[in-house]
């Protein structure tokens, strides 16, 4: 079997999750004597093609040099220059059994390909622009609705990663209960086996005696930050010896920071800006509570990473987000948007340190049990099977054009 998998980031490129979730399935797909091609973007410092990992090939394009008008322009280009060099790919290494696409915004590239080559679509729908915004009321939310609309509507199958977006993805866009397949997103699990904190290092955020409570994504209001640092004073009142982390960038920079002055507690919180993979590991191993507020949030990879890295999760019970935790037995859940409910998740666990290390324990094994690469794997490689027996059953053709020229000139 052959896959060409469409992204528009894949490491050290990273925008938001599903980079990670691309690199682990891509290279786990690729151990399984499967040939996947990645194209992806290019940015500088990067390789424009090598071969990453047993069977997997990535293909770094550049976008036009033309400057786009706007965000849509550029999607535009970035799609244009994959169909581009993906027809150099099938040239070169012959046709592909499947597409797998990841989210809206390679959908042209993907449909493009899809009928000119007669390959079945699976897409991944990592989010949708309706449950970012809690609802379409743009022209630009409305264009990207409609192109998340379209790659379900052009995609032989769907993949999602929880319940909560399976719903979803049935009652804003219609799609059948059978085209849609549940596979969470998985983690590592010796992703920090060989972190180290070099002497002095944990020094650098907050003193010995102060417990760490660290969050990390970006800096947009659908992550709740605000939601965290509105829970600040209360955590502070019974709990002095806390320092707050959080690491990321965003659009609300600015604004996360005066709503800590505000809230007068400055010297117990620290932006970092945004941090590389090998700081964020140590940063991860050193923390005490991984904290996500989210006011929306599909899955959350990185609060598994969190469990991983041996910390105790505080999130918000929201989308796919609250699938992960059972509240008090692997973890707390806060209520949504509530900032008082957030502050007594992070002392519930700062009270009670011996409970947390058990909820850590559970945790753990719940992420070796679920959230495992393997089993996702196999579980998406059967997606596969299932859409190419499908598809070999099925009547779909792209209609010869020579057929269609003599079907004009006999009816003349």
């Amino acid at each position: 079997m052959k896959v060409l998998m469409l992204t528009w980031e894949y490491p050290p490129r990273i925008v938001g999750g599903i980079s990670r979730v691309v690199y682990n399935l891509a290279h786990m797909i690729g151990r399984k004597d499967i040939e996947i091609h990645v194209i992806t973007l290019w940015e500088l410092g990067m390789y424009e093609v090598e071969k990453d990992g047993e069977n997997v090939y990535i293909h770094r394009v550049h976008t036009y040099d033309i400057e786009a008008n706007d965000f849509v322009d550029w999607v535009h280009h970035m799609n244009m220059a994959f169909v581009e060099y993906s027809i150099r790919v099938i040239n070169d290494f012959g046709k592909f059994d499947i597409i797998h696409a990841h989210d809206w915004i390679v959908s042209y590239a993907a449909k493009t390909i899809k009928h000119a080559y007669t390959i079945p679509l699976v897409a991944t729908i990592h989010a949708t622009e309706h449950g970012r915004n809690c609802g379409i009321y743009s022209d630009m939310q409305r264009y990207i609705h409609n192109k998340e609309w379209w790659i379900s509507y052009e995609s032989w199958n769907l993949i999602v990663n929880s319940e909560y977006m399976k719903k979803e993805i049935q009652e804003i866009f219609k799609v059948p209960n059978n085209k849609i397949n549940v596979i969470p997103n998985g983690v590592n699990v010796n992703k920090y086996d060989n972190v180290h904190l070099e002497k002095g290092f944990r020094e650098k955020f907050a003193k010995d005696s102060e417990k760490i409570v660290f969050f990390v994504g970006r800096l947009v209001n659908e992550k709740g930050v605000h939601v965290l640092i509105d829970a600040i004073p209360k955590v502070l009142h019974y709990y002095e010896n806390v320092k707050f982390i959080i690491a990321g960038k965003g659009p609300e920079f600015d604004n996360l920071k005066n709503k800590v002055k505000w809230n007068k507690v400055e010297e117990k919180v620290m932006f970092t800006g945004y941090v590389d993979d090998h700081e964020l590991n140590k940063m991860f191993k050193c923390a005490d509570i991984s904290v996500f507020p989210s006011l929306y949030e599909p899955f959350g990879i990185v609060a598994l990473e969190g469990i991983v890295a041996g910390t105790t999760l505080v999130i918000s019970d929201t989308g796919g987000l609250g699938d992960i935790i059972d509240h008090g037995y692997d973890g707390m859940k806060s209520y949504t948007g509530n900032s008082n409910s957030f502050a007594d998740s992070i002392l519930s666990i700062l009270y009670n340190p011996d409970k947390a290390e058990k909820m850590k324990a559970r945790a753990l094994k719940k992420v070796n049990d679920i959230y495992n690469w393997e089993i996702i794997t196999e579980k998406t490689i059967n997606v596969y099977r299932e859409v190419l027996k499908e598809f070999k059953n099925s009547n779909w053709k792209v209609q010869d054009l020579k057929e269609r020229f003599k079907e004009v000139e006999n009816r003349d």
